[in-house]
């Protein structure tokens, strides 16, 4: 299929892999404790891109975490409660069979050095042979690279103010 073919079909809906559904989805999965304005960045851009965006609560037990579940989906479904194009939402179980059941062809990773892209790699690689699911790198804006929700964290364990982080 040409770039042409492709632009053609999904102007009129019907490219084939979408069963029914017009316009590209994304996944933007994570743990997000806290969802920083690194992330806001992230979304900001990825709606550039894809049609449909759904930021993604990775559920892990093993995990400790600053911030509920509850609450984290609160504050990202609070900040985006005027965008119709996002959806947040929690799942359980392997990023990729997640971006399957909700038909996203993409998973959005930010990635802020060369450490962070090769670990997203092989996590694509993986993705990519399990389901044919793409992952669409973003690279984080320079003003950005440095903010990380462990860092943000580790500022608010020891009682510094957090707030210029957090969108």
């Amino acid at each position: 299929m040409t770039y042409q073919d492709y632009q053609g079909q999904r102007s009129q809906g019907s490219l084939p892999h979408r069963e029914g559904r017009v316009g590209s989805v994304a996944i933007f999965p994570g743990t997000f404790d806290p969802f920083t304005i690194g992330h806001a960045a992230l979304v900001h851009r990825a709606l550039n891109i894809v049609d449909e965006l759904y930021i993604a609560i990775g559920i892990n037990i093993e995990k400790r975490t600053m911030l509920t579940l509850d609450e984290r989906l609160d504050r990202i479904k609070t900040l985006y409660k005027d965008e119709p194009r996002i959806h947040v939402v929690s799942y359980e179980g392997l990023t990729t069979d997640f971006a399957q059941s909700v038909g996203a062809q993409f998973i959005i990773r930010g990635v802020r050095s060369t450490i962070d892209f090769e670990y997203e790699r092989n996590i694509a690689d993986i993705n990519r042979m399990l389901t044919g699911v793409e992952t669409l790198f973003l690279i984080s804006e320079p003003q950005y690279a440095a903010i990380s929700s462990s860092m943000v964290r580790e500022l608010a364990h020891f009682g510094k103010d957090v707030n210029k982080y957090l969108p």
